[in-house]
């Protein structure tokens, strides 16, 4: 037997066991209509790449592509500084990279849609993208296409 079938089978038979009607309830949606933009949320969340300020808008916008490309979640970061896991967007296959993602990617939108909470974090299923102002955040002035902060230094 493969080795990665053994850990399953494992981690699977170690697994505590619940009986009838231990089962969580599943958090109830309501509808919800939000404006803010597209954010990568692995750089926002983990500050990897600078705080807030400098991991959104066009300072960002290339590498929330790569990061939506690669699989990395997007959310809507909200005016008033709630982030919103985007688990589907309307139309699209969510076990799919979509190009409707990178379309919208750092844009400022307004989407209608069902807002889940489940320990915390919100999610967003996305019904419609009611409107799409575009990219409004131009902040690469001042953070250029990469902050300064973000570069690793040179070992002497």
């Amino acid at each position: 037997m493969k080795p990665h079938r053994k850990f399953a089978i494992a981690m699977f038979l170690a697994a505590p066991s619940f009986g009838p009607g231990t089962v969580a309830a599943a958090p109830t949606a309501e509808t919800i209509e939000i404006e803010g933009e597209v954010i990568d949320t692995w750089c926002y969340l983990s500050g990897v790449m600078g705080g807030p300020e400098s991991v959104t808008g066009t300072a960002h916008h290339t590498c929330a592509l790569w990061c939506a490309a690669g699989g990395i979640p997007v959310g809507v970061l909200a005016e008033d500084g709630t982030i919103y896991m985007v688990l589907k967007l309307a139309g699209e296959d969510p076990l799919a990279q979509t190009d409707t993602i990178m379309e919208i990617q750092s844009d400022q939108i307004t989407a209608k849609g069902m807002h889940y909470v489940r320990d915390g974090v919100n999610y967003l299923v996305v019904e419609q993208v009611v409107a799409n102002d575009g990219i409004t955040n131009r902040n690469h002035n001042d953070f250029g296409v990469v902050p300064d902060f973000a570069i690793p230094k040179k070992k002497n």
